[in-house]
């Protein structure tokens, strides 16, 4: 057959077929897409989309994106169309009629090598492995009668942390908070998923390094998330490569634990004082959650480790600075916080319950600083459907933009003002039920952690306004404290905190 029959289509029939075939599938594709009825979407580049667009504190500028063009747009991040949702009343839309729908996670390179291919519950896809996990984390690891249980190390290493502050005052230096607060959380962390010694001095251990180099990491801008096709430029970098490094190195540790605690309960040396990785190999053992695997058990364990540090340091962080700037609130709050403790050796956890003032100012901390200002979803493979009147496709990202909505005008007066009043005689509580204050997410993928992040924070800071009271550095006006967010997993300060303890019996 010659080279100009082959194109003869009369004389090649199957040719004709798959051509026509192949025509009517692009035309169904075209027709489908014009027929969507899509969120509206900003200007995009080539390529790129949106990327442009997103600057250097992305929840700020896709603020300003929505605040320009609707509530609910619909960007192109690279190749991935990307749902970006920044009202109250489309969260409200989404928990109450298309939750399920939106419970999946997106996929990313970090998760999958850093993550055990994310086998813990914050990045597992949605499914049966992930409600098993959920499941498991809320009756057994993060209940309230565990967070309770796990007191006795908040008190410990609290302790550790007001004799540290002590000794500081006492070479009359400034006193670095933002360690401090990387110090206590981390300690009360470690101790309670790996039962960890208290770390050295300058808040600092192997694991707790790890989890830093794993945070910055994860942040990194990964080609191959947004342009799959271009993953190899990841290898060429290095960036797959550290990734893949790191892993190793945490699957040591992690195994090196494990093994010890099973050395442990070999030699009967266990204690009733379990940490998370006795709760989880006696769940393993005992077969109640499925077959968990060694992988399953360190993807869960480094879950909790992560979730738990950064987010209590930065909370911490932002209080504090928060009442640096304003002291006013400062005074008010010590003032409940003394009134309430009386002169007790040291604050009961029972005392927090009545310190009214003290978790409004819990409260606007994390109205202001939400622990993640982005709430990332992912619609499922098989779920499609509507959402404030536009359609939504399957496998679509989604980014709950938490900050806008905790600063919408809409919902709050001054809304980037720090007034803790605003939450006397308020029913606005932490669990999402309110859907225009979100800290800790909202419906089946809300953080199961939320008791125990609050309990640390709330412990740390009663003891911290009780014991001290706080000033600026000499020279230093409260207006003047600096603010500026850096952008990460999380938002912290971009610069650390220092403050000057004076305790409270002279001041």
């Amino acid at each position: 057959m010659e080279l100009l029959d082959v194109f003869n289509l009369s004389s090649n029939p199957l040719l004709l077929s798959l051509i026509l075939l192949l025509s009517f599938i692009i035309w169904l594709k075209l027709v489908k897409g014009r027929n969507l009825n899509s969120p509206p979407s900003p200007q995009k580049l080539p390529i790129i989309g949106n990327i442009h667009q997103l600057g250097k504190l992305p929840h700020r500028a896709l603020r300003d994106l929505s605040n320009k063009y609707g509530s609910l747009l619909l960007l192109r991040l690279g190749s991935n169309p990307t749902l970006l949702v920044s009202s109250a009343d489309m969260v409200r839309e989404i928990v109450k009629g298309h939750d399920i729908a939106f419970s999946d996670r997106p996929r990313t390179t970090a998760a999958k090598l850093m993550l055990y291919e994310s086998k813990g519950m914050a990045f597992a896809p949605y499914g049966q492995y992930w409600r098993q996990v959920r499941k498991m984390s809320i009756v057994e690891l993060l209940s309230h009668q565990r967070v309770h249980s796990f007191q006795f190390i908040r008190d410990e290493v609290v302790e550790a942390l007001i004799n540290k502050i002590h000794s500081i005052c006492l070479k009359r230096e400034s006193v670095n908070l933002t360690k401090m607060f990387m110090f206590v959380s981390r300690n009360i962390v470690s101790r309670c998923v790996f039962n960890n010694e208290i770390e050295e001095e300058d808040g600092c251990s192997k694991f707790g390094e790890l989890v830093k180099r794993l945070l910055t990491l994860f942040t990194d801008f990964c080609v191959g998330d947004m342009f799959p096709y271009l993953r190899w430029v990841d290898v060429l970098t290095g960036y797959i490569p550290r990734m893949k490094a790191l892993s190793a190195e945490m699957d040591t540790f992690l195994d090196q634990v494990i093994a010890e605690h099973r050395a442990l309960e070999s030699h009967a040396q266990v204690t009733h004082k379990k940490d998370f990785v006795s709760i989880i190999m006696q769940l393993q053992k005992d077969g109640m959650f499925g077959n968990l695997t060694q992988d399953n058990i360190k993807a869960i364990l480094l879950d909790m480790f992560v979730a738990g540090t950064d987010t209590s340091t930065t909370t911490s962080e932002w209080m504090m600075a928060e009442l640096l700037r304003h002291p006013n609130s400062m005074k008010k709050v010590q003032q409940e916080v003394r009134n309430v403790v009386g002169n007790k050796s040291k604050v009961d956890p029972e005392d927090i319950h009545k310190m009214e003032y003290f978790k409004c100012v819990v409260k606007e901390t994390l109205r202001l600083h939400p622990p993640a200002v982005f709430l990332p979803r992912r619609t499922t493979a098989t779920a499609s459907g509507k959402l404030g009147g536009y359609d939504i496709p399957s496998n679509t990202a989604v980014l709950i933009n938490a900050w806008a909505i905790h600063r919408d005008p809409k919902w709050w007066e001054k809304p980037e003002e720090f007034i803790p009043e605003r939450f006397e005689k308020s029913s606005i509580e932490f669990q999402g039920q309110d859907f225009h204050y979100i800290p800790f997410g909202i419906g089946r993928r809300g953080c199961p952690g939320m008791s125990f992040g609050v309990a640390s924070v709330e412990y740390v800071m009663a003891n911290l306004l009780y014991w001290f009271d706080w000033k600026l550095p000499a020279g230093e006006a409260a207006e003047k404290v600096d603010m500026t967010e850096l952008y990460g997993l999380l938002v912290s300060k971009k610069t650390h905190l220092h403050a000057l303890a004076i305790p409270h019996s002279s001041s």
